[in-house]
């Protein structure tokens, strides 16, 4: 089977990263690393370099795992895609990175993560970075 990781470069990305790994192991999966960037912004801290990519990419080769590390650069919609994704792959699981938020954005989330929380049609490990 195989498990979709939401990757963005930061340190809920890496914790994402790091606990698809442990799940993979674990359950003899694969893991498909998702970066996604919206192609209606100009500048988008969601979009990891090519540097960053290679640098997962090797993390994931060292660990023994069998991956795939994927940008996507066209749409508007980040959990649409994954959802897609999702489905075209039949995930096991979504693996995500979550922040603190303040009490207010708690009661918004963000939509991203609130959307593919709602409606994956798989389990969801949601992680926080320490």
């Amino acid at each position: 089977m195989t498990i979709v990781v939401g990757y963005i470069p930061t340190a809920q990305g890496e914790a994402a990263v790091t606990a698809a790994i442990a799940q993979a192991k674990a359950h003899g999966d694969s893991l498909l690393v998702v970066n996604m960037s919206r192609d209606d912004k100009l500048v988008d801290a969601h979009r990891a370099e090519a540097s960053q990519l290679g640098r997962v990419d090797r993390e994931l080769s060292e660990s023994g795992v069998q991956h795939e590390v994927r940008r996507i650069d066209h749409g508007t919609d980040p959990a649409e895609e994954i959802l897609g994704l999702i489905r075209e792959v039949d995930a096991r699981m979504l693996v995500i990175g979550l922040r603190h938020r303040t009490p207010v954005g708690k009661l918004l989330l963000g939509s991203t993560a609130q959307r593919l929380l709602l409606d994956a049609p798989c389990p969801v490990l949601a992680v926080k970075a320490q």
